[in-house]
């Protein structure tokens, strides 16, 4: 990775200290991916990943931080009403960018199970067919998003870009992805790490602002 004058992986502000934060956890299916300070892809910078799916196989998860222009009414209206607010489609990452991803968030206490579309992911986060009958979840849910697009790695290449301290990993509360537009997600997510993970909620990619 090439870093620039705070290289935050070795030898820069915290240098080991944060390295070796960042690399005490292994992703799981309802985990969270944070973007590190100093990532290097530009698409990916003060993002997080809520992962889908991660084994063998590969991983797959959505950006939970970007936001399109396009309302969800247009293009799912019966769907729209259950969306937290801003009810837009999120950009869950650049692979089949014309593909839809609906996560729900279960209410307290509801058993996912009575309702067929839906499948679980991690505690009250599960993926929903848009095909189902939205009705079904109206008043069981605490709310969804739909995302359009996902990001996937190949067997292996996850692993590597943890080595390479490009990501984070953090359990994740279902608010986070139900969080409303004026909530900086990656800054709140980092706040809640253990140090020196939260002195950097507010960084900046220019070395002079920080």
């Amino acid at each position: 990775m090439d870093t620039g004058p705070d290289d935050l992986s070795g030898g820069g502000l915290f240098g080991d200290r944060l390295y070796d934060a960042m690399d005490k956890r292994d992703p799981v299916a309802g985990s969270l991916l944070i973007a590190a300070p100093d990532m290097p892809d530009p698409n990916f910078r003060r993002a997080i990943i809520y992962v889908i799916e991660h084994d063998h196989s590969g991983s797959l998860g959505v950006v939970i931080t970007r936001r399109s222009e396009t309302d969800v009414e247009e293009i799912l209206p019966a769907w729209s009403e259950l969306c937290a607010p801003p009810s837009v489609f999120h950009i869950g990452g650049p692979v089949k960018p014309d593909t839809g991803i609906a996560l729900v968030v279960l209410s307290a206490g509801v058993d996912g199970h009575r309702f067929s579309g839906l499948q679980q992911i991690e505690g009250r986060v599960h993926v929903v067919d848009l095909d189902s009958d939205p009705d079904l979840l109206r008043e069981h849910i605490d709310g969804m998003r739909v995302f359009v697009g996902y990001t996937g790695w190949a067997p292996g290449q996850l692993q590597d870009e943890l080595d390479r301290g490009d990501w984070y990993v953090a359990p994740s509360l279902p608010s986070d992805l139900l969080a409303p537009a004026r909530v900086d997600v990656w800054g709140a997510v980092l706040r809640r790490q253990e140090m020196p993970l939260p002195l950097y909620a507010t960084y900046m990619q220019d070395g002079d602002l920080n």
